[in-house]
């Protein structure tokens, strides 16, 4: 008889599949191959669940195969049963009853396995396919034994191990949780709305919105999901993340959100009640001269410069807010807060009134970077009290740091909470500044023109001068950015 399995033994068992791949696969690689195996082995193993239980209450063999059916059709010949048997050319049997079920469940399961070459026996010697379904067969995979929410935080632990593992390419893979339950917290979305990342990666920021509604007692269930991610195989471990953590109204989209937006409506871009989002930093190939003409309308505070392309992002995220309810949280590094090349757009944005908050992050929360980072949360609609206002929050010191990995603690993500929610002064940590303000500021963003960060002098603390402060960002911050943009342009130099 099955038996329910602790977390701790669930994230060994989940990280033993990726053992087996050691020397065969490229760390980066694993992903491509125990994400799509966990999933088809979690699919069989409920399909199973659904069809036993059914049995047992009917001894109908016809309604219970109905009944398994109905949350996701496993088609004959393609459950995990028929693969383990088989006695040879394993990849393609995988292959074959991986497309026959995504088949089977249009508008569901499309392209959920993604693209990984089972066949290819160099790389996946049958041996090696048989280690890894038995070593998924070692554990039922049905609801009674993993709910939803313990395989769902397993699989976030795979995401982030594998993150660990891959380096240079973890930032679009992995975007660091705590700071994304703080942007959930601070958007506060409700049961019934639509929530979109237009750039979702491995939809965490989308499982981290459907939680926070879960941890407020609210009814998750009418919550709909939607994202769009440019890799292939990112956008299938998105929608296999989320039917994993029990979401079943939900789209996920490939392509190019620049490029090509999934969603529209009428000739328009469709829009959300919440919008979060981690889109990539500066990136330089875009078609920036589609843009100056664009049929969405997403240039309306003008295009960005060709070798950053954060403001595109920016203005792609304000046109798809809801005009009512829209309010949205992005994460970006500190640079799009007062760059000169930006100034005549970041001045547009200021007087739309749509900026609400920007808030200040320590170093080391993006993945392998020593980038601070920033919120900048905006809303269609602020409450009269907080019109023509934006408050400042500089959190640079709020952080935690575990060997070489940073995150924020549950009293950090409370205190940034607290300050946004009332909306006042906290001297050394929040300031709400007008926008005539930040107009006689030539309308730049940067937190510490407003909040005095103070100096500690024994037991003592004492405010700082606006000047000296001033003096010491601009040494420290603007260098450091002026350094990382050299250095992204003559790596972009070297890959053309």
């Amino acid at each position: 008889m099955s038996t329910h399995i602790t977390q701790q033994a669930l994230e060994s068992y989940l990280w033993g599949a990726a053992t087996i791949l050691r020397g065969l696969v490229d760390a980066g690689d694993y992903k491509q191959f125990v994400f799509p195996l966990l999933f088809y082995k979690r699919l069989s193993d409920v399909w199973d669940e659904d069809y036993v239980q059914a049995l047992e209450e009917t001894g109908d063999i016809s309604y219970a195969l109905e009944t398994a059916n109905d949350r996701f059709v496993i088609p004959d010949g393609s459950h995990w049963k028929d693969v383990r048997t088989t006695p040879k050319n394993v990849g393609q049997a995988l292959q074959k009853a991986m497309r026959a079920i995504e088949a089977a469940n249009p508008g569901h399961l499309d392209g959920a396995f993604g693209d990984a070459p089972w066949t290819n026996k160099e790389r996946l010697p049958d041996a090696t396919l048989k280690n890894l379904l038995e070593h998924f067969s070692s554990v039922v995979l049905s609801l009674a034994n993993v709910p939803e929410d313990e395989l769902g935080n397993g699989y976030e632990f795979l995401i982030k191990k594998f993150a660990d593992d891959s380096g240079h390419t973890a930032q679009e893979f992995y975007t660091n949780r705590t700071v994304v339950h703080l942007m959930a917290q601070m958007l506060d979305p409700k049961p019934g709305e639509s929530i979109y990342d237009p750039t979702c990666g491995t939809g965490g920021m989308l499982i981290s919105a459907l939680t926070e509604v879960k941890r407020k007692g609210g009814e998750h269930r009418t919550i709909k999901l939607y994202g769009q991610e440019r890799n292939h195989m990112t956008a299938s471990i998105a929608r296999m993340n989320l039917v994993l953590h029990g979401v079943e109204d939900y789209q996920i989209q490939r392509g190019d959100t620049l490029d090509k937006p999934a969603f529209e409506e009428n000739d328009r871009l469709r829009t959300f009640d919440v919008v979060l989002a981690n889109p990539p930093y500066s990136i330089k190939q875009w078609d920036r001269e589609a843009f100056q003409t664009d049929k969405w309308g997403r240039n309306f505070l003008g295009t960005p410069p060709q070798g950053r392309a954060d403001y595109a992002f920016f203005q792609h995220t304000l046109k798809s807010l809801d005009p009512k309810t829209g309010r949205c949280a992005i994460l970006y590094p500190h640079g799009v807060l007062f760059r000169k090349e930006e100034a005549e757009m970041r001045q547009k944005l200021v007087k739309s009134d749509l900026v609400e908050c920007v808030l200040g992050l320590g170093p080391n929360l993006f993945y392998n970077s020593p980038m601070e980072a920033c919120v900048v949360i905006c809303r269609t609609k602020k409450p009269k009290n907080r019109q023509e206002k934006i408050i400042f929050i500089d959190a640079v010191s709020d952080v935690a740091r575990v060997q070489a990995q940073s995150f924020l603690k549950e009293e950090h993500q409370l205190r940034i909470f607290n300050a946004y929610q009332t909306f006042t002064d906290d001297p050394g940590f929040s300031t709400v500044a007008t926008l005539d303000e930040v107009a006689a500021q030539e309308f730049s963003l940067s937190i510490p023109l407003y909040v005095r960060r103070k100096a500690n002098h024994g037991d003592q603390a004492e405010e700082k001068s606006l000047k000296l402060v001033w003096s010491e960002w601009e040494e420290s911050g603007q260098g450091f950015w002026q350094e990382m943009d050299n250095l992204i342009e003559m790596l972009d130099d070297l890959k053309e």
